[in-house]
């Protein structure tokens, strides 16, 4: 992997980590489309720059992180065990899901997921805008939404979003509680990836896993900031429908 590439799987990264859209799906289909073969080095330089967007994360909700806001993360925490628990016991058969094909057919499915609960949906007054106000019985669904995400191409900010919405969060909310909640899974996903293939650090290029930290680490952060205020006028229909387009051009052309 050379500079250029590691700029621009950085920026997706970044930029679709967070956005209903799955980051792994487009990391996946760049990476097919850029002819980057997945081997062990190219696996250490997306576990860093996963761990670029979690610093993101910490950076724009730094007031989250005090001893007031235990009760907070302990509903984090209840929320991330499902996936937690599903995704090691069926890590070999999530792995054999990774694919062109299944990223396609699930940005789709995703899609009108989104366009029919956008459908219904009505922002309401006693939809919950603090998110330090979700009951412990709300998170521990939303986490159960979120493991549809073990499916690459499902997003895991869009399977977490939807579950949010679903359980009476309104739409910045469940943005909101989404980020957070990426802490606890990337973190394990991260710690777990770095166990598996801290030897192969050594065979990798600083410098690109540099670039590719710097990159992400930005453009997660600005992601994050320009989504909220999008969120303040508008509704995931354009996330829908981009998935849908995007999965039809995918099983049309790759």
């Amino acid at each position: 992997m050379n500079i250029f590439e590691s700029i621009i799987l950085g920026i997706i990264q970044g930029f679709t980590e967070f956005l209903p859209i799955s980051s792994t799906g487009h990391l996946i289909v760049a990476s097919e489309l850029m002819g980057i073969n997945q081997t062990a080095v190219t696996k250490a330089y997306e576990v860093i720059i996963q761990f670029a967007a979690i610093l993101a994360v910490v950076l724009t909700y730094s007031d989250k992180f005090t001893l007031k806001k235990i009760e907070l993360w302990k509903k984090l925490i209840l929320a991330f065990i499902p996936i937690g628990v599903v995704g090691f016991l069926l890590a070999k058969q999530v792995k054999s899901l990774f694919s062109v094909e299944v990223v396609a057919i699930m940005f789709i499915m995703g899609g009108i997921i989104f366009l029919i609960v956008e459908k219904f949906y009505k922002e309401k007054e006693h939809h919950l805008s603090d998110i330090e106000k979700i009951s412990y019985k709300q998170a521990l669904l939303i986490g159960f939404a979120q493991i549809a995400a073990l499916i690459p191409g499902t997003s895991r900010a869009g399977s977490t979003i939807i579950g949010a919405m679903l359980v009476g969060l309104n739409r910045k909310a469940s943005a909101e509680f989404s980020f957070l909640l990426a802490l606890p899974v990337m973190c394990a996903t991260t710690a777990y990836d770095l166990l598996k293939h801290y030897k192969d650090f050594t065979d990798a290029n600083f410098l690109v896993l540099g670039v590719g930290f710097v990159v992400s680490f930005i453009v997660a952060y600005i992601t994050i900031k320009l989504f909220l205020k999008f969120l303040e006028n508008f509704t995931f229909v354009f996330f829908g429908l981009y998935r849908i387009a995007l999965g039809i051009f995918l099983l049309i052309f790759i």
